[in-house]
């Protein structure tokens, strides 16, 4: 019985990767397991913290990992590209990007520690060594990188506030350094000021009802 319980649960899982696999099949056999040990790892987190809503925990290859990997539709990171992901809380978008890129470099930042905590436990867990790890305000970061990337933390005004003067100057990569953030709803208001940006709908790439409302919103630094 035990058995049996075991390969339903692998198996469930594996039907919740293949919304991951629909759109990026070209995955390792050590990304797809990384990817499906995050649910096991969130879930056993979750129950002592709440770092994803409880409601929302059973959606994560949708509603977190799905959702963190869409910038890599919108941009494929070089090899040795530095990426901060500010407020990251349980490590979205950093985490699964950080599987996707382990050529790349990732520091989490968030103000809260329990969350860097939980954030900690699940690099040493699947073994990511990529990552570092701060327990900081975003102003009184002191970091350098290509690219910040961020997901509903704060409004763009503040984050292009937070960023200024963080980014390296040099760019590697197809397009200009600068902040890549998910956003959703309107952001009619919080762009007006913003001269160059470019918005990518998320429901244009991902057939989900999830996505309607979701977008990239990409700002190449000064």
């Amino acid at each position: 019985m035990k058995l049996f319980f075991t390969i339903l649960y692998l198996f469930n899982n594996f039907c919740d990767m293949n919304v991951i696999l629909d759109h990026f099949p070209n995955l390792s056999d050590d990304q797809k397991n990384k990817f499906l040990e995050l649910e096991k790892i969130y879930k056993f987190w979750n129950s002592k913290i709440n770092v994803i809503s409880r409601k929302d925990i059973d959606n994560i290859f949708l509603h977190h990992i799905l959702h963190s990997l869409s910038i890599a539709k919108f941009i494929d990171f070089k090899e040795g590209t530095s990426i901060l992901d500010l407020g990251t809380g349980g490590g979205f978008p950093g985490i699964p990007l950080s599987i996707f890129f382990p050529e790349c470099n990732f520091n989490l930042v968030d103000s809260v520690k329990k969350k860097v905590d939980v954030v900690n436990a699940v690099c040493k867990d699947l073994n990511l060594k990529n990552i570092n790890t701060y327990k900081s305000r975003a102003e009184d970061l002191n970091l350098k990188y290509d690219f910040m990337v961020s997901r509903a933390v704060a409004k763009i005004p503040k984050l292009l506030q937070w960023s200024k003067n963080c980014c390296n100057s040099d760019s590697k990569n197809l397009i200009k350094n600068g902040i890549i953030v998910l956003k959703g709803g309107d952001l009619n208001e919080e762009l007006k000021s913003v001269p160059f940006k470019t918005i990518i709908k998320l429901n244009e790439i991902f057939d989900y009802d999830y996505f309607q409302q979701k977008q990239i919103v990409y700002i190449p630094q000064d």
